[in-house]
């Protein structure tokens, strides 16, 4: 687990990584880039210090931990970004940590899954995602971000208006 942190705003976002992206730069260059997930971990960082957030990353291929590191998060974090994997196509237990939480997320994936083998295809979390981010390689996850950071600051700012 890293941490980094971004400026004094003090939103606090998790960024997951799921299954086999600890090889990313080596594996299937061709799907998935050159990027290493210390690259994008770096650009994410350095996205996050710009927008004032502070950012954790977090990296398993195994399922019983990301649902464990989901649980965890309930109430340390505002949101959460999270690329599955290979678990987006079989995980009903990331699926229900994440709705137990109730944390709001954004789903990321560097290929467009819809472009690809039809397995891939279906997604166990983007009719309760925030947004889905799909296809735009490494640079997806700071669209992610970006994306998440601006729902997440919308949605307080709903919260704090009077009448509510």
């Amino acid at each position: 687990m890293k941490k980094r942190s971004g400026g004094a705003q003090g939103l606090k976002i998790l960024v997951i990584h799921g299954p086999n992206l600890n090889l990313l730069g080596a594996r299937e260059p061709g799907v998935y880039g050159k990027e290493t997930l210390a690259g994008i971990d770096r650009m994410l960082e350095q996205r996050a210090a710009a927008l004032g957030v502070v950012l954790e990353t977090f990296q398993s291929n195994s399922e019983s931990r990301i649902v464990d590191r989901i649980q965890e998060a309930r109430g340390a974090v505002e949101g959460i970004l999270i690329n599955p994997a290979a678990l987006t196509h079989t995980s009903v237990a990331i699926r229900d940590a994440l709705l137990a939480t109730g944390i709001p997320f954004v789903e990321v994936h560097i290929s467009n899954i819809h472009a690809r083998e039809e397995f891939r295809k279906r997604s166990f979390f983007s009719d309760i995602a925030l947004g889905v981010v799909s296809g735009f390689g490494a640079y997806g996850y700071v669209l992610g971000l970006e994306g998440l950071v601006r729902k997440v600051q919308s949605r307080q700012a709903q919260a704090r208006r009077p009448g509510r």
